[in-house]
């Protein structure tokens, strides 16, 4: 519905904003530049992203779920936490717009972010 009668304004770049809040290798489980550990890490971090995009009036935002794939997680050997990766993800996401939306009634949208993996046949 709200497709039809609005224009509906989605969120930027989950990375470029996950990687400006500074995570250590710590929070990336020793798994350097793997964002989608963040939303077990540091779910703090990948709250405040959420929370400045709808701050600024996003409708939708994405979950931290890019590269939640076997292809793209088997790069980093943790292929069997697709599962659990894309769970967070998508939990801290959903928490963050029913917050936004109890604050002023205005329904808030996820949505689900895969990405293509960083092989050919990904593609």
């Amino acid at each position: 519905e709200a497709l039809a009668t609005r224009v509906v304004v989605a969120d930027g770049a989950m990375g470029t904003m996950l990687q400006a809040q500074n995570p250590t290798l710590e929070d990336f489980q020793q798994l350097e530049g793997c964002n989608e550990v963040l939303s077990v890490t540091r779910p703090d971090i990948v709250r405040s992203v959420h929370e400045e995009y709808f701050a600024v009036g996003v409708d939708c935002v994405e979950t931290n779920t890019f590269g939640a794939n076997h292809s793209a997680l088997g790069e980093y050997d943790i292929a069997h936490r697709v599962h659990e990766l894309s769970e967070a993800g998508a939990r801290v996401a959903r928490e963050v717009a029913d917050e936004f939306a109890a604050r002023d009634g205005r329904q808030r949208w996820v949505l689900g972010s895969m990405g293509p993996g960083t092989k050919l046949p990904t593609l």
